[in-house]
């Protein structure tokens, strides 16, 4: 007896919609591998639709005050609190997350960021007016860049969705968004909830492929492109974008060094290195996935680490006491196990290391040590619960090994010393570097990575910013 599959559809112009020809894709729940809805796979006919609904909205929504944008974002951030538990199970089924990790260390963060930007979008400012040439006075004006496409990633649907829009909106800018393929659920009932507190046109979503966010990104509408995924992909949407000068704004890929000193409380670095190691399944550009220890304390704190990985609990959403829940999809299934794989003959697997179950797409926490700076397990991205450590003799060798990687995202620095700490976050060539902790983010500071993790900035006023843009107004007083 077959399950009826949900429907999902598109929301363009205030109106949900089927793709136009028709086709649709299979979404799969990721925790037990099988198909839970349908959702169109949008084609040309579909970008231009929601373009064009996006750019009839802009003038209107361009010209309201920053007091009604604010007022608006306000009401969706209720709405999101007041819908929690809808956008948990529908967010639960995109990613199968454990549902209490999702209830408490999601909803919380995304309701601030959108009553950020909502205290964002009254502060729009200038610097001071004034005569920089005899007779004529210059203004500046901050203004928002128009239609803006977006592109948001698996890893975190709902997350990630509102670090796009929230901004942009707040901006005076209007949005076509295209979740990701495998977790479009959580994104369209967003649209629903948002839907009904902002005109029509200024928020729409778009379901589909990579076909279609290429679609988005070569239509002429947008004025800017904003993308989260994978360097190859930041790397595609660049180079369409610049056909026609779009802005383009990357947060790509991660590989974030975690430096550990010999003076270093081990018990409770291991115990903050492995939750951010293996929260939601290590798939986080910034996770905590790349350990550098100091020779002396190495033995010691690999095995308190294979330790902390044996421990820690993978499984269903309604399990309490797991850490983290599957992999999000069967290929990056394949690519985690492809990386212990084709392990060196010098690699050590300390824990782990193996699928979990044959239901879903779990893999166990897991621990390698024994590696060498040009090992394709530390040169790339993994994007699942791996945990690497190499064992690094002084100061110079750590900084060098860290900084060694074509990714800039996210680091962190573990010591006693200060200024050792304050030497090395100067050095570390990351967009951030956390001491003592790794991976807590805040509204107010910016995330965003130098080299191939892309650039542009998300969260905070730096983020606020790159949604808009700036004109110089000079006029003459003897007029």
């Amino acid at each position: 007896m077959s399950t009826e599959l949900r429907r999902l559809r598109n929301y363009i112009g205030g109106e949900f919609k089927d793709a136009a020809d028709g086709r649709t894709t299979e979404v799969v729940n990721p925790a037990t591998g099988e198909a839970y809805a349908t959702a169109p796979l949008s084609g040309q006919a579909d970008v231009d639709a929601a373009m064009a609904a996006a750019a009839e909205a802009f003038p209107g929504w361009r010209d309201t005050t920053p007091a009604e944008r604010q007022k608006a974002l306000l009401k969706i951030a209720d709405a999101f609190e007041e819908r929690a538990e809808e956008l948990i199970a529908a967010e639960v089924e995109n990613t199968g997350k454990p549902i209490g990790l999702t209830r408490s260390e999601e909803i919380p963060p995304m309701v601030d960021q959108i009553r950020f930007f909502a205290g964002a979008a009254r502060m729009l400012e200038g610097r001071s007016a004034g005569e920089y040439m005899e007779g004529l006075t210059s203004i500046v004006r901050r203004e928002p860049v128009g239609v803006c496409a977006q592109v948001a990633p698996w890893n975190y649907p709902m997350m990630m969705a509102v670090w796009k829009f929230a901004p942009a909106i707040a901006a005076g800018n209007t949005v076509v968004l295209k979740p990701s393929d495998t977790t479009p659920a959580s994104t369209v009932l967003m649209a629903e909830i948002i839907g009904s507190i902002v005109p029509k046109g200024v928020f729409n979503v778009i379901c589909g492929d990579r076909d279609t966010g290429r679609l988005m990104v070569e239509h002429d509408t947008p004025a800017m492109a904003s993308i989260t995924g994978s360097v190859r992909a930041g790397i595609q949407v660049a180079e369409s974008a610049a056909k026609d000068v779009k802005r383009v704004h990357l947060e790509l890929g991660g590989k974030a060094p975690v430096v550990v000193f010999e003076d270093t409380d081990i018990a409770k670095a291991v115990e903050d290195i492995s939750v951010a190691g293996y929260f939601n399944a290590g798939q986080d550009c910034t996770a905590a996935t790349r350990v550098l220890v100091h020779e002396s304390i190495h033995d010691e704190f690999v095995s308190a680490l294979a330790k902390a990985a044996s421990e820690t609990k993978t499984g269903q959403p309604d399990d309490e006491d797991v850490l983290f829940g599957p992999l999000n999809n069967p290929n990056q299934l394949k690519q985690v196990e492809g990386f212990i794989d084709r392990l060196p003959a010098h690699a050590r697997v300390e824990a782990g290391g193996k699928r979990v179950g044959d239901k879903g797409y779990f893999y166990a926490p897991t621990v390698v040590s024994g590696l060498k700076q040009t090992d394709e397990i530390i040169q790339n991205e993994v994007f699942g619960p791996v945990i690497t450590v190499q064992s690094f003799s002084d100061e110079e060798q750590a900084v060098e090994w860290a900084n060694g990687v074509e990714y800039a995202l996210a680091s962190s620095v573990w010591t006693k010393d200060h200024g050792r700490a304050m030497r090395m976050s100067k050095k570390l060539d990351f967009g951030c570097v956390w001491i003592n902790t790794h991976i807590p983010l805040v509204a107010e500071m910016p995330h965003g990575g130098f080299k191939k993790s892309g650039y542009g900035k998300d969260l905070s006023g730096y983020g606020f910013d790159d949604y808009t843009r700036i004109k110089h107004v000079m006029t003459s007083l003897d007029a």
